[in-house]
């Protein structure tokens, strides 16, 4: 039945070799490998698809590359179980293979699934824009994701030029992109310090009636964080919600975190308060940083409310919480008050570290009445 296929014709031989050099097929340093077989196959509980002979190897048998194609990226024993640094060239000729079949002409997800292999491997990245730019004239159509492929490719690879390039191109080609598209293109802004530029992205994609989600609004809320622009941060936080998108405790805990790292940890205070009213509440994360913070400022009565709060809501306070408030204390000579959190630390069935000991200690055997230290010890041994 497959007998026409074991042989390339000479039309798939012309393509091929027009397309990539011969050098590109055989790799002189590595033996070849045999063609893996499929462990597993995908059917559907109510109807069984025809079984084919796993003795045929994908160049003879287009469904059955057709299959490989919808299954590799779903079978992480198939990807494992043969050469993983010959994955791409066995995905290109079973990929032109299909095309000059006319049984089962590939489709463009079949395009991208082949171009995410090879865009996985650096060394295939500009074979993967070759496949990419000239695989139209061969009858299989780029889509949206097949541009996000690539946009991606090229954004991890440090290339934003040629990401921009691609993003531009989609409106020339009468597609549109999606939130990903914009999404993708953000994170390589940010990741080249490119902040400013994202965020003028962002209102790009909401003056053209997207909405953006969360994972977009995270990169911008850190990226901002990080280059310090806390104003543009908060303003960011405050407009989510009018654009669609509440904020969630991660973006919260992003902006609470920048603003205690710039020692404004009142700033922070206030996002608290936000939190709480917009219906989201702090989590042990958003305190143990607030606490932190305000202890790095000096503001250890502040910072204790906020120690007694998160025990109240049933927190477990890590032990850095509780030593940055008993050190804190004990520099300013409130000895009482940094006694009054040790306790609170073993009556929590916190062990405290050996540096809170050691602030402790030395501050306790000063005080005319040793009475507090003896209780401690007793309690603790």
């Amino acid at each position: 039945m497959f007998k026409r296929f074991q042989r390339p014709s000479k039309s798939l031989i012309f393509i091929t070799q027009r397309l990539f050099p011969p050098k590109f097929f055989t790799s002189p340093s590595s033996p070849t490998l045999s063609e893996p077989k499929l462990h597993q196959q995908l059917q559907s509980p109510k109807t069984l698809k025809p079984q084919i002979s796993s003795s045929q190897s994908p160049d003879e048998n287009p469904p059955r590359a057709k299959e490989i194609f919808k299954t590799s990226p779903f079978q992480p024993s198939l990807r494992h179980s043969h050469s993983y640094a010959n994955l791409p060239e066995k995905a290109l000729k079973t990929f032109y293979r299909m095309i000059e079949s006319s049984e089962c002409k590939p489709r463009p997800e079949h395009l991208n699934k082949l171009l995410e292999i090879l865009v996985a491997h650096p060394n295939y990245l500009r074979k993967a824009f070759h496949v990419f730019k000239t695989v139209h004239t061969l009858g299989v159509e780029n889509n949206t994701g097949t541009y996000n492929i690539m946009i991606r490719a090229f954004c991890l690879n440090g290339e934003l030029g040629v990401a921009y390039y691609l993003f531009n191109k989609m409106f020339k080609r009468d597609l549109v992109p999606d939130v990903e598209s914009y999404r993708i293109l953000m994170q390589g802004l940010c990741r080249k310090n490119q902040v400013g530029t994202a965020v003028g992205l962002l209102e790009d994609m909401l003056n053209k009636g997207f909405v953006p989600d969360m994972l977009c609004y995270t990169t911008l809320l850190n990226s901002l964080c990080r280059k310090k622009k806390l104003r543009e941060a908060y303003k960011l936080l405050c407009r989510m919600k009018l654009k669609g998108c509440d904020p969630d405790i991660v973006h919260y805990n992003t902006v609470i975190l920048g603003f205690c790292r710039e020692g404004r940890a009142m700033d922070a205070c206030k996002i608290i308060g936000d939190m709480t009213e917009n219906g989201c509440l702090p989590n042990l994360v958003s305190y143990r940083t607030l606490v932190g913070g305000l202890c790095a400022k000096g503001l250890h009565n502040e910072a204790k409310k906020y120690l007694e709060e998160m025990i109240l809501k049933g927190f477990d306070p890590h032990f850095s919480v509780f030593h940055a408030l008993v050190k804190g204390f004990c520099n300013v000579g409130d000895t009482e008050k940094a006694c009054g959190v040790f306790w609170e630390m073993l009556n929590l069935g916190e062990a405290p570290h050996t540096e809170t000991w050691v602030t402790m200690v030395p501050r306790l055997f000063v005080e005319e009445d040793n009475s507090t230290l003896l209780e401690i010890l007793r309690k603790e041994i």
